[in-house]
């Protein structure tokens, strides 16, 4: 069997690849420890799939802490995973948006799933799951449950700024101003729809484009970004936040059976 581990600035990610298809996965918080959240995360994921560590051929980590993983046989950077898997649940896509913790990306792949091209913004916290975080606190709402409560909006505020704190500073003055938890969370939604949707403009929009990373999981920035984009993000049979894991541990079984050098 294959690992491939994505450890993120928020979440750990495992994969667990046997005879071809996913045996397990597991999601962990990843702030406080990277390599114990990577060991925890793999412990995780062997249990749930009934497996011992003696049977893994090779591992793969990838993500921001990829680095301090010492069990992995490689590191490989999550552009190349996030690709892989995404090809592998979706092999029609050609463009990837992935938006994580601290960045978001656009990726453009080949039929091989392998990256051709991508930009990415990884100088702010705007447009990523972080940025969520901080709206939560300020809203007082859990951030799982953000994506549905936005839905319930009826008139989404357009955010005048993108930059976290001063963010934050305007839902802070909206909320004094009496405005609706829902509108102001709807026009977050819409801000980060707009600076991720322009990245994926850039490289023209087609059917079959893949949404990904834990932020995919969020039903209001979904809609929002389908929104302005003009089309509907093609379906995926697995959670959008285990890709790069799964892209991880595909390269891992490459690496093993020699079609990728190590």
């Amino acid at each position: 069997m294959y690992i491939g581990v994505d450890i993120g600035s928020l979440v750990t990610k495992t994969v667990i690849l046997k005879d071809g298809d996913i045996a397990s996965y597991s999601i962990i918080d990843s702030r406080s420890d990277p390599e114990k959240a990577a060991k925890r995360s793999l412990e995780h994921a062997l249990r749930k799939a009934g497996l011992g560590g003696d049977e893994i051929a090779f591992t793969v980590a990838t993500g921001y802490g990829r680095t301090a993983f010492s069990d992995a046989d490689k590191t490989v950077t999550e552009l190349s995973c996030h690709g892989r898997g995404a090809h592998f649940l979706h092999p029609a896509a050609r463009t990837i948006i992935d938006v994580g913790g601290q960045d978001s990306k656009v990726l453009r792949i080949d039929k091989s799933g392998d990256m051709v091209d991508f930009a990415m913004n990884d100088k702010c916290a705007a447009g990523t799951g972080r940025f969520l975080e901080v709206m939560c606190h300020a809203l007082e709402i859990p951030l799982e449950e953000l994506g549905s409560f936005s839905l319930r909006s009826t008139n989404s505020l357009r955010m005048s700024s993108t930059c976290t704190v001063f963010a934050e500073t305007e839902v802070i003055s909206l909320l004094a101003a009496k405005q609706k938890k829902e509108d102001i969370a709807a026009g977050l939604h819409h801000a980060i729809a707009r600076r991720v949707g322009n990245m994926a403009k850039s490289f023209g929009i087609e059917k079959d484009m893949v949404f990904v990373g834990g932020v995919a999981k969020n039903s209001g920035v979904r809609k929002a970004l389908e929104e302005f984009l003009g089309m509907k993000f093609a379906p995926i049979s697995h959670d959008p936040q285990i890709v790069g894991a799964l892209g991880a541990a595909l390269l891992a079984e490459d690496f093993y059976e020699g079609r990728k050098k190590p």
